[in-house]
């Protein structure tokens, strides 16, 4: 319906500009000043003061005069506050906002046909996932969702870097020493076993005498070139570590949750001979040069001083090789590809987008997306150093510290096995990785987060607990109120709805497939955070000030249950574009 709201007003605006003469590029449609009543407002009588030589407040007031809300069916009527126009809602808005808000599926928009490959995370499989690399699949995850939410057909993809420099010294190392050379693993799993001939063998390369050295890099350099000339033994080889990893980063991923539609390897465009093609295609190009044996082309004209290599003085090819064939394969399969990466790979995400232009790729389909990282109190984590938190400890902790939040705050009902223990194992779950989640998510990605316990499992306000328990609030009115439920189909008569919490409620879950639109479109979010934050709040007021199974007369009772219907299913949806449960009782 906001939607909707926005588009009346927009339309609504524009004619009232054109018919007195003024420009119509920027309507200036914003949220309202604080204090004021209104749904939308518009500053334009800030960019129009000069032309026509008025102070903004007179302005607005003659725009306001001169717009016609007849015949627009959710803009009930204009007015002005200083130098903003004020737009206000009609009934109409908020009765078929109650009606489709009750609807489980509110805040999914139809269909539009357009199919979406989001790529996150593509972590290298070199060990665990930590705390660092942890921002990348919750806020992959949730891009993906609000795209998905969006309207969209979309396909979640990791790519697997197979094919490099680590995972032939990871296949070296783990061919070379013994169990007997290595510490005992960190937990009893797959990725935290194989992670420590990892970290032995750069040791052993950092540290290790001359001759040492000299055979493991001339061991490394053979697998790199296997890789590169089709070997299929050498494959073999680099495939049992790079899946045996990669099968427990899975698992672990799949704890916040995270899941993949496809792992997509990089060896695969080694193998299919398309990697090859595109280094044919760059050759040929008027930008490539052959420089001490290597090819490289020249990506000046896009503003990047140094040239880009694609292929070694050996012939082998480099990541970003593949990745151009990687990313070819993507536009012929879907019709936008949006990439979730760390900020120290912009400068490889413009030479990619720079080199497939030049290939004569239609770029304005990829976007990429850019977030800082998690880093700890006392710097950067490491997986090489094994100086990283792991996401398993991570999410443990977050669970043992919401089981124990969750036992303080309901003794009375487990001593009375109202709650079950599998009960207070299920919440303490969804509140934990919730919590952790969401405080993840719910910052700017381009802002740094430096990691700590106590804010991350912080159990107020602006937290994930907070935005969860109004969900089990609305579930729990619901329930109590049984056979009384209205039905989502049910006539219910929205004028009944007249007090200002009860309009502003209507007014918030209105808004939020908008939000879901937004989000999508720039790719951002914690729009949708913030969202549930003022959401909250505003359910939160209603709740105290509008009684809903014990309203004085059965025509209040029923909107208000309505009301509390559309409210469970808003904020259900909108935690789930975060990919945070909803848990039904905390």
């Amino acid at each position: 319906m906001f939607r909707q709201f926005r588009s009346a007003v927009a339309a609504a605006l524009s004619d009232a500009l054109a018919d007195l003469g003024y420009p119509t590029d920027d309507l200036g449609i914003e949220d309202p000043p604080d204090g004021v009543d209104a749904t939308l407002a518009s500053s334009v009588a800030f960019r129009l003061a000069s032309e026509a030589g008025a102070p903004p407040p007179e302005v607005s007031v003659e725009v306001a005069e001169a717009v016609d809300v007849a015949g627009t069916e959710y803009l009930a009527r204009v007015d002005t506050n200083g130098p903003y126009v004020n737009f206000f809602v009609a009934d109409a808005y908020l009765a078929d906002t109650l009606d489709a808000a009750r609807d489980a599926e509110y805040g999914r928009l139809p269909p539009n046909g357009e199919s979406v490959v989001v790529e996150h995370t593509s972590a290298n499989p070199t060990g665990p996932v930590h705390v660092g690399r942890a921002r990348n699949p919750i806020i992959g995850d949730a891009v993906a969702n609000a795209i998905e939410y969006a309207g969209y057909d979309v396909d979640r993809h990791y790519y697997v870097n197979d094919a490099g420099r680590q995972m032939a010294i990871f296949t070296w190392a783990y061919e070379t020493f013994d169990e007997s050379d290595l510490p005992e693993p960190a937990r009893d799993k797959a990725d935290y076993d194989l992670v420590r001939y990892y970290r032995k063998g750069n040791e052993v390369l950092e540290e290790g005498d001359e001759q040492t050295v000299e055979a493991a890099e001339a061991e490394v350099s053979s697998i790199l070139q296997g890789l590169e000339s089709g070997d299929e033994e050498t494959y073999e080889r680099v495939g049992e570590v790079v899946d045996t990893v990669l099968a427990g980063m899975e698992a672990s991923l799949a704890r916040l949750p995270a899941a993949f539609d496809e792992f997509v390897k990089e060896t695969r465009f080694i193998r299919d001979g398309s990697c090859d093609e595109v280094a044919e295609r760059l050759k040929a190009l008027d930008e490539s040069v052959l420089e001490e044996g290597a090819w490289q082309v020249d990506l000046s004209e896009y503003g990047y001083e140094k040239k880009l290599v694609f292929l070694r003085s050996d012939g082998t090819s480099l990541y970003t090789t593949r990745d151009l064939a990687h990313h070819e394969w993507k536009f012929e399969n879907y019709d936008r590809a949006v990439t979730v990466l760390g900020e120290d790979h912009k400068l490889q995400a413009g030479q990619l987008q720079a080199a497939l232009d030049l290939l004569g790729n239609d770029t304005d389909r990829l976007q990429s997306t850019f977030y800082s990282y998690v880093n700890l109190p006392e710097g950067k984590m490491s997986t090489r150093a094994g100086t990283a938190v792991n996401l398993d400890d991570l999410l443990d902790e977050a669970i043992n510290r919401a089981r124990e939040e969750v036992e303080s705050r309901m003794d009375d009902r487990i001593r009375d096995d109202d709650l079950r223990e599998e009960d207070v194992d299920r919440i303490a779950r969804q509140v934990g990785i919730g919590a952790v989640r969401y405080d993840i998510v719910s910052k700017q990605p381009t802002k740094s987060i430096t990691f700590e316990w106590d804010r991350a499992l912080d159990f107020e306000a602006q937290s994930a607990p907070y935005v969860q328990y109004v969900h089990a609030r609305c579930c729990g009115i619901v329930d109590e109120a049984g056979d009384e439920e209205i039905a989502p189909d049910a006539a219910v008569d929205p004028e009944a709805l007249s007090t200002p919490e009860e309009r502003d409620l209507l007014k918030v879950v209105a808004r939020f497939p908008a939000v879901v639109e937004q989000a999508a479109e720039d790719l951002e979010p914690h729009r949708v955070a913030t969202y549930t934050r003022e959401f909250a709040e505003t359910f939160n007021a209603f709740y105290r000030e509008c009684p809903v199974l014990t309203a004085d007369d059965e025509a209040t009772r029923e909107a208000r249950l309505a009301l509390v219907a559309a409210a469970r299913h808003t904020v259900a949806n909108a935690l789930d574009v975060l990919g945070v449960e909803a848990p039904e009782s905390m």
